[in-house]
C-alpha cells in the first residue's frame, strides 16, 4: 500500500515538473539555455554536394514595412536565417548570430526572416538590444531554400552556391564561421 502511494506520488511530482518544463516561461528559459549549451558548430556542404540557387524570386519586407527584392542579393554573400521568438533553439543562438552580424554586417548580406508576427519581433528585439536586419516573407520562398523546422540557416556564395545549410540552433560565432566567411569574402565584392 506504501509502495502504491510513493508510486503515485512520483508519478504525480514528475508530471508536474514536466508540466512546468513544457508550458511555462521558466520552461522556455529552460529550454533555450539547454539549446545554447548543445548548440554545435555549423558545417559547411561538401563542395560536391553544393546546390547552386536557381530561382531569387522572393518578396520579402523589411521591419520598418519596406518592400525587399531577394533579387538584389544576387552576386552576394548572402546569410539567411529562418527564426521565430517562440522557438527556444532560435533565442538560444541570437547572442551568436548577434555578434557575427556586429562583425560581418558590412561584408555580408544578412537576412533574418521571422516567422512570427510583427509586434512580438519588435519587442524581442528592443528588449534584449539586437540590431539585427529583420524581414518577413511576402511571397514563396525559393524551394532549394525552404525548410518548415525552425531555426534554419543558409549560406549562399556570391556565385549562388548553397555552401551551408543548418537546421537547428548552433554556435554562429565559431572560428569555423568566420574562417568560412573570411575564405567566401576573399572569393567575392561586399555587397
Amino acid at each position: 500500500m506504501k509502495r502504491d502511494l510513493k508510486s503515485r506520488l512520483i508519478g504525480i511530482l514528475l508530471l508536474l515538473f514536466l508540466g512546468l518544463l513544457l508550458f511555462t516561461p521558466l520552461g522556455f528559459y529552460l529550454r533555450v539555455y539547454a539549446n545554447r549549451i548543445l548548440s554545435r558548430n555549423p558545417v559547411p556542404v561538401e563542395e560536391r554536394q553544393q546546390q547552386v540557387l536557381e530561382d531569387y524570386d522572393w518578396s520579402l519586407r523589411t521591419l520598418d514595412g519596406e518592400a525587399y527584392d531577394f533579387e538584389d542579393c544576387k552576386g552576394k554573400l548572402t546569410f539567411i536565417n529562418f527564426w521565430a521568438t517562440w522557438c527556444p533553439p532560435c533565442i538560444a543562438e541570437m547572442p551568436s548570430l548577434e555578434k557575427l552580424y556586429d562583425d560581418y554586417g558590412k561584408e555580408v548580406n544578412f537576412l533574418f526572416v521571422a516567422r512570427d508576427r510583427e509586434e512580438r519581433v519588435e519587442a524581442f528585439l528592443k528588449k534584449n538590444g539586437y540590431n539585427l536586419p529583420v524581414y518577413y516573407e511576402r511571397g514563396l520562398v525559393p524551394s532549394q531554400i525552404y525548410y518548415g523546422g525552425l531555426p534554419t540557416t543558409f549560406i549562399i556564395s556570391s556565385e549562388g552556391r548553397i555552401v551551408l545549410s543548418t537546421r537547428g540552433s548552433a554556435n554562429w560565432d565559431g572560428e569555423g564561421t568566420r574562417n568560412l566567411l573570411d575564405s567566401l569574402l576573399t572569393r567575392s565584392p561586399p555587397p
